[in-house]
């Protein structure tokens, strides 16, 4: 899926974003989704907008991590004022994210029309 309105995701702050959370992990994956991916890709104002942001982010590097912890890390970088409001942070192994994403309507969704970050930089 594209994006009609690539403006309305501050893409920069996105990606140094992601470049702070690979310097403590190393990624095999990160998507970003949520209402404000929504907007960007042309949603009308007509809905139910859930949070602003969601990321996930998918590391074998989580393995023996525990998961508040690594949720509280990523969480702690995320830089609300410059991007506008705070983010949903999900830190998984791809296991972990295979199990998460039959049970969890937020990260299913997330993974399946969210914007890979990691493509989005190169």
């Amino acid at each position: 899926m594209t994006l009609e309105q690539p403006e309305a995701l501050n893409l920069a702050e996105l990606g140094r974003y992601l470049r702070r959370i690979e310097d403590r992990w190393p990624l095999d994956r990160a998507v970003v989704g949520g209402a404000r991916v929504a907007d960007a890709r042309g949603a009308g104002p007509q809905r139910e907008r859930g949070p602003e942001y969601v990321v996930i982010f998918v590391s074998e590097g989580f393995d023996g991590v525990p998961w508040l912890e690594r949720v509280y890390q990523a969480g702690r970088v995320w830089d609300t004022a410059e991007m506008g409001d705070p983010v949903d942070v999900h830190c998984y192994t791809a296991a972990e994210l295979a199990r998460r994403v039959e049970r969890q309507r937020i990260v299913r969704e997330t993974v399946r029309e969210g914007v890979d970050l990691m493509a989005e930089r190169t």
